[in-house]
């Protein structure tokens, strides 16, 4: 509601409902509490999945009712990589019971389709993408770092040596987030309009257009299995 009041007054905002309506829709199978927040999400905004603090849960309530986001939270620390509920609390200096503190590709069980199915959905929601540094390199949890620290956010905070970003840029998640990038910083569509057509429950099409430039990204959220597809009005195909 903070941000639908915001954008009411022609404000630029964050959307923190993504990263746990993304999670939900791609543990339970289901998109369709993701595609109604897509329906009247704002335009101005800035997408996120991760940050440097913990993935969000306050901001999912009324857009998720009560049980799912409870089974979500559930979900993710199943999938979670080793991941444990002290970390989000007091004992790890953490009082924000809103939150809870996992990297996003370990929130997903480090699984290379699913962590880029997320990344899809999340450049072709309304707005302008943001990518943690964490998330770029498609990083696990800190649990060394959590550990010694007694910091929970600091699991989602890895300090990386050049040596471990020389190598962490090669692994094939990085390589696929760094070529759907660099298409959704370059494809002309996205300076258009957005469209979510109606599809299954299980997926998602959404779209972009521009003059005669189109990009379409079929998304199924249950198999993980996502394809983008593009006009080429130079070569007419």
């Amino acid at each position: 509601s903070y941000q639908l009041k915001l954008a009411e007054k022609g404000y630029w905002c964050y959307d923190f409902s993504l990263p746990m309506l993304v999670l939900h829709a791609l543990y339970m199978g289901t998109s369709r509490r993701l595609k109604s927040w897509l329906r009247k999400c704002p335009k101005k905004q800035i997408t996120t999945l991760d940050t440097h603090d913990g993935i969000g849960v306050v901001d999912v309530i009324d857009l998720l009712n009560q049980d799912e986001i409870d089974k979500t939270i559930e979900h993710l620390y199943e999938k979670g990589s080793n991941i444990k509920r002290t970390y989000s609390g007091p004992e790890y200096q953490n009082l924000d019971v809103y939150q809870v503190n996992c990297t996003y590709y370990s929130a997903l069980g480090c699984n290379d389709d699913a962590y880029l199915t997320a990344r899809t959905i999340q450049f072709f929601t309304p707005g302008i993408p943001q990518v943690y540094y964490v998330g770029l390199l498609a990083g696990e949890n800190d649990i060394q770092l959590v550990e010694s620290t007694r910091l929970g956010r600091n699991i989602n905070r890895h300090n990386y040596t050049l040596e471990e970003v020389a190598t962490e840029v090669k692994k094939p998640a990085v390589q696929r987030l760094l070529k759907l990038m660099e298409f959704r910083n370059s494809y002309p569509a996205f300076n258009g309009e957005f469209n979510l057509f109606k599809s299954k429950d299980h997926e998602l099409i959404l779209e972009w257009c521009h003059k005669k430039h189109v990009a379409t990204a079929y998304i199924d959220v249950k198999s993980y299995n996502t394809k983008i597809t593009y006009t080429d009005p130079v070569a007419s195909r």
